[in-house]
């Protein structure tokens, strides 16, 4: 491996544990972390209970961006939780309404050659500056704030060649959108997508991150861009040219797999309900009635994203039947788009102007009116996530979201130049932007004296038993394939408020797809102790909420039959002290039904010594005779450790006490470092 790309190079850099074969666990040192608020309550409460006094990545950045609503007193609560918890653990934290993480962190805190890990599944955004950056469940994400490696399946890398140039009316989204309609929401499951190529000269730094940040949508662990001139550019625009690395891959270098993308053959691309991967071209389903257009999120934050669209809609007014609605990803963001005029077009033309932070996007309000096509930039469209119970959410560029605000249906953005004589508006990136950062709050001095502020609805985290050794459960759901953490957990401003409120949230607990869910959980954890659930393939794809492990284990799972599992989901569930066991067979799976019991012996001696775990299924229909077959488990010796003890927690909980005392704290924020990052 004398010849390496940067994925491997930065892998190699941080390496700690194991070989960098692809399907082999690593351990790999953590730089940076990446917080957000809808789950990163729960990452604070893990922090206090295993026992932390002080961060020790380089960076730890605390964001409020998606529980900005504050209809009573609950997210109130939280940011002031947040704060408090920053404050005693050592990390930065971002003021609600300062911006959406991943663009702020890109703008202020991002650091080519660096490693982070985020519990957020859209942190990838940060590959687009040459890091290796990973969304994970909010476990992972406090263990490697407390100094530990992170642990992944080394990935194969896939090499993706860019050539050519985007041509008129098609942006980054489009190709981003052109990977999906290739690969689906599975093709990127095991593997690195690292983008190289003569293709990147003409895609800036904001369009790199449009195109990492939906590779989340593909299951991949990550992208990579190379950091070269443009990330150079990039970082000199935000005053941080200092922080620029070289990063490039050595020429002749190999990679795993392989692909091309031709620019110049790109055209407006869409991805129809109810999924990332139903993409076709705007032109096919050009002319539908639309009732909503939303721009802005992680997906397309850049001002260039604002600034085409106000283009585009200057001296004109969006149709009276549709909602126009903005998304400033950042009040650096807003701050730019009055410079350069984009918000004079955007407010002229009829658009609503939201606050800086996600919003629609997880569903915490911009909920379309029934019946009605929402065209967003945004990541992801599953089934009822903007809040709509039967939304027909697109997923589409900027370009593509203002043309149909225009004409009020689906419009192929080529189509204005015949439809108003309009030439495709060119973007000048700037040399220097406004900077903002008025609401970061840098890490306190001395934590330790620190209060946590916990008002009533942030409840501590209960304790987590070791795996029992035996169980008798019932089958409380069967489903299918590609399942979302959006359906096991949603979001949305009815949930999201009691992300701190475990015994609250879990009433929401797989609702999406059956109701009685939670009754039924309560009745099977009195009378049994617990649950299973099975699935097919790409189980709790999408978020890393780690919600949608934690509240299905308090009310009872033991465990979950898969087919095969999403990768953050997977590792939650270990993390949580649920066993994720795996078909042998998938024609098993047709002998399971809703309403039979399963019963597991010896679980933990099959566990450890990494036998196929034998289950016996007593049929409903009691006039059936029982069935068994045999599942297993791809859990590394450190994860069986880990889901023996019953999850991540007690095992840091110790570990943390003993290093506690050893540990030199070399992250203590100088005068010199805070003003620096200002």
């Amino acid at each position: 491996m004398s010849k390496l790309n940067v994925t491997q190079k930065l892998i190699k850099e941080h390496l700690l544990e194991g070989e960098m074969t692809p399907g082999k666990e690593i351990g790999i040192k953590i730089d940076q972390a990446l917080l957000q608020d809808a789950t990163g309550t729960l990452v604070q409460l893990e922090l206090e209970a295993m026992g932390l006094k002080k961060a020790k990545t380089e960076v730890a950045v605390q964001y409020v961006d998606h529980n900005l609503l504050q209809t009573d007193f609950k997210n109130a609560d939280d940011h002031a939780f947040l704060l408090s918890a920053s404050r005693k653990f050592g990390l930065w934290y971002s003021r609600p309404g300062n911006g959406v993480s991943h663009p702020v962190h890109m703008e202020r805190f991002g650091k080519p050659g660096k490693t982070m890990v985020g519990s957020d599944s859209h942190t990838p955004s940060a590959g687009s500056l040459g890091m290796l950056a990973i969304g994970t469940g909010g476990l992972d994400v406090a263990a490697a704030i407390a100094g530990q490696p992170y642990f992944v399946k080394m990935p194969q890398v896939m090499g993706v060649k860019l050539t050519g140039k985007l041509p008129d009316w098609v942006s980054a989204k489009d190709v981003i959108l052109e990977m999906l309609r290739r690969y689906d929401v599975k093709g990127g499951v095991g593997k690195v997508i690292e983008y190289y190529g003569e293709g990147l000269d003409s895609l800036s730094a904001m369009d790199r991150h449009v195109i990492a940040n939906m590779g989340a949508e593909l299951g991949a662990t990550t992208t990579v861009f190379p950091s070269d001139q443009e990330t150079k550019r990039f970082l000199r625009s935000q005053h941080r040219e200092e922080d620029w690395r070289e990063l490039l891959p050595d020429e002749g270098c190999e990679y795993d797999l392989h692909d091309e993308i031709v620019l110049d053959d790109l055209i407006p691309l869409i991805a129809l309900p109810t999924s990332p991967g139903n993409v076709v071209p705007v032109s096919e389903v050009a002319g539908k009635e639309i009732g909503q257009v939303v721009i802005g999120s992680s997906a397309n934050p850049g001002i260039r994203d604002f600034w085409i669209a106000g283009a585009i809609v200057k001296d004109k007014s969006v149709v009276d039947y549709v909602s126009f609605d903005i998304n400033p990803t950042s009040r650096q963001v807003i701050q730019n788009l009055i410079d350069n005029k984009a918000f004079a077009n955007l407010i002229t033309a009829g658009a609503r102007f939201h606050q800086s932070g996600c919003m629609g996007c997880i569903g915490m309000g911009q909920a379309p009116a029934s019946g009605t096509i929402s065209l967003r930039t945004m990541p992801r469209n599953f089934p009822s996530r903007s809040g709509t119970e039967d939304d027909q959410v697109h997923l589409c560029s900027p370009e593509t979201a203002a043309a149909s605000a225009l004409t009020g249906k689906i419009t192929d953005p080529r189509d204005l130049e015949e439809m108003f004589g309009m030439t495709y508006p060119k973007y000048e990136q700037p040399e220097k932007e406004i900077i903002n950062t008025d609401m970061l709050v840098p890490p306190a001095e001395d934590g330790e004296k620190v209060e946590l502020k916990k008002g009533p609805n942030i409840k501590t985290l209960p304790e987590i038993e070791p795996l029992a050794d035996s169980a008798d459960v019932p089958v409380l759901l069967k489903m299918g394939d590609n399942v979302s953490t959006d359906e096991i957990l949603r979001a949305g401003a009815e949930v999201l408020p009691f992300r701190s409120n475990l015994p609250e949230i879990s009433k929401f607990s797989y609702s999406v797809i059956d109701k009685t869910f939670y009754d039924r959980a309560q009745e099977a954890k009195e009378e049994f102790k617990g649950h299973i659930v099975v699935a097919k393939d790409n189980y709790a794809q999408g978020s890393s909420r780690e919600h949608a492990a934690l509240a299905p284990k308090y009310l009872g799972q033991v465990a979950v039959i898969a087919n095969s599992y999403a990768r953050i989901a997977w590792q939650n569930l270990v993390n949580f002290g649920i066993l994720p066991l795996e078909f042998i067979d998938i024609a098993d799976y047709e002998k399971i039904e809703q309403g039979d019991m399963i019963s597991f012996k010896n679980l933990r001696e099959g566990v450890k010594n990494r036998k196929n775990i034998k289950v016996r299924i007593q049929k409903a229909d009691k006039s059936k005779d029982p069935v068994e077959f045999e599942a297993k488990h791809t859990m590394s010796e450190r994860q069986i450790e880990i889901l023996l003890k019953g999850g991540i927690i007690n095992e840091f909980k110790s570990k943390l006490t003993n290093e506690e005392v050893h540990a030199v704290d070399k992250n203590t924020v100088t005068d010199n470092e805070r003003q620096q990052i200002k």
